[in-house]
């Protein structure tokens, strides 16, 4: 290790303790702080695996979208991600590495250069892939999480826990499937975008690249809307044999397709409430990429790809160029090497050092902007509670006032009752008289019809009487006068019979 390099990793060890780590505990729940990547803030559901690591990738500061990778086969199981407007293009693709995948305990920032890497990182490639492990082969290193589409205008996307081999072909397709599917049927079918999650995975196949790194199999994107009253979900599939177009398919489909079964969405993107309607304008676009695709196929693009990566392949590595200078240009590199290695080790000195005394001045910021939000929000509750009990205090004003009105008036009515008492007393007039001497009128008033009653009912018995004894006397008339007459009327009979 060349001086360079040593006073570089000095600094950057004496600046380890401000770095944020990106890599997400074990022990921890869910992406941390980039659970917001995922639908309702909730990561895929399924069974863990051993050899899955949990990544937030970052930039600048801010994190760019969540990655699950397998150190078992060296490619991402999926990146999550949000749409939004891409940024624009024309960042270096400098393919960075993560050295705490293989060795946690490294000084090292969490993405970094390979080289940089490979000199102070134990086992560097044990778990993850390298970009020498491409060198050679027909496949590229083809991002899952597209920097089209990222809003990074960095290299967060360009990190190889990003990337699955793709052969060139396959990967222009894919670039172009992604691209189509966001820009014409998925972010125009959920308002602003604002609400759509993305994951995109890669599902691994038997074949290895350097017999390290595995070949997927076919590669995935789930999309989950969360539009109120307006949200839909999809899947779609795209295998990575020659020919093959994008397929649509159902997110239960998906997930049946996908080794550990996972449960992409939390309550499957809210299926009970999705809009057909959407999803049917998504189906319409599919299908017109579909055709591009099979038109594309038919007028020989594939062709046109492969001798595009045949040009490639044929191109002399950058280390073979060098090989025929001439003896002053090595002389003039050895001096200038140095110089220029010496520059580098400054910048990337005073970088640091002005990078990271931003970082500390924000943090003292920080701390000093929260102290006065403390300050500020104790002195506001203060304040508020003293002005709610003076309010308090004003407002059982009048209920007092009122309560003591009713104390002295009721005391006035027992002063009167006392004096009316004694003054009954001293006068000596029973209560009882003045009572009965008050009712009188109305006893009297009362009495009226009661007596008229008992005059009434005396005279109907006089009459009742004087009917009864005229009926009566008339009665034994008429009694004494048919007796006498039944008499006479015998003895005339009797003495007939006589004389006969």
């Amino acid at each position: 290790m060349g001086p360079e390099r040593c006073l570089a990793l000095g600094g950057l060890l004496a600046l380890a303790g401000l770095l944020e780590g990106r890599l997400v505990r074990r022990e921890e729940a869910g992406f941390g702080e980039c659970d917001r990547f995922f639908y309702a803030g909730t990561p895929p559901a399924g069974p863990a695996a051993a050899a899955h690591v949990r990544i937030c990738q970052r930039s600048e500061g801010a994190e760019r979208f969540a990655t699950l990778y397998s150190t078992q086969h060296r490619i991402p199981v999926y990146s999550a991600f949000r749409a939004a407007r891409p940024a624009p293009l024309g960042a270096e693709p400098r393919w960075l590495v993560e050295p705490q995948i293989d060795d946690p305990n490294s000084s090292l920032e969490e993405v970094t250069d390979e080289a940089e890497a490979v000199r102070s990182v134990n086992k560097l490639g044990s778990n993850q892939a390298l970009n020498a492990d491409f060198l050679g082969s027909d496949y590229r290193t083809g991002q899952l999480y597209p920097f089209s589409l990222s809003t990074d205008p960095h290299s967060a996307t360009f990190t190889l826990t990003n990337a699955a081999p793709m052969t060139p072909s396959f990967q222009e397709r894919w670039y172009m499937n992604l691209n189509s599917l966001m820009e014409r049927a998925l972010t125009p079918q959920c308002g602003s975008g604002d609400e759509l999650y993305i994951i995109t995975g890669a599902v691994p196949s038997d074949l290895r690249v350097s017999d390290r790194v595995n070949i997927p199999e076919f590669v995935w994107l789930a999309a989950c809307c969360a539009v109120p009253a307006g949200g839909w979900a999809m899947g779609f599939v795209k295998h990575t044999r020659d020919r093959e177009v994008i397929e649509d398919v159902m997110l239960r489909d998906l997930e049946k397709l996908l080794p550990f079964h996972l449960q992409l969405f939390q309550n499957n993107c809210g299926e009970t409430d999705q809009d057909t309607e959407k999803m049917k304008k998504i189906l319409e676009v599919v299908n017109q990429v579909q055709d591009e695709e099979r038109r594309l196929d038919s007028e020989g693009g594939s062709e046109t790809l492969s001798s595009a990566r045949g040009t490639r392949s044929a191109l002399p590595p950058p280390e073979t160029s060098g090989e025929g200078s001439s003896l002053l240009g090595r002389l003039l590199g050895f001096v200038v090497t140095p110089l220029i290695k010496l520059c580098q080790l400054i910048y990337y000195l005073a970088f640091g050092i002005l990078k990271y005394t931003v970082y500390f001045l924000w943090y003292v910021t920080k701390q000093v902007i929260n102290g006065l939000e403390s300050c500020l929000y104790r002195l506001g509750s203060a304040t508020i509670t003293y002005f709610l009990t003076i309010g308090e205090e004003l407002g059982s004003i009048p209920w007092k006032v009122l309560k003591v009105t009713v104390r002295i008036t009721r005391a006035v009515l027992r002063i009167l009752c006392c004096l009316l008492k004694v003054v009954c007393r001293v006068v000596g007039v029973p209560v009882r008289v003045l009572v009965d001497v008050a009712t009188f009128p109305v006893y009297t008033i009362g009495a009226v019809p009661i007596v008229c009653k008992d005059i009434a009912m005396g005279l109907g018995g006089i009459l009742s009487l004087l009917f009864d004894t005229a009926f009566g006397t008339m009665g034994g008339l008429f009694q004494v006068i048919f007796t006498v007459c039944k008499r006479v009327g015998y003895k005339i009979t009797f003495d007939n019979l006589g004389e006969l």
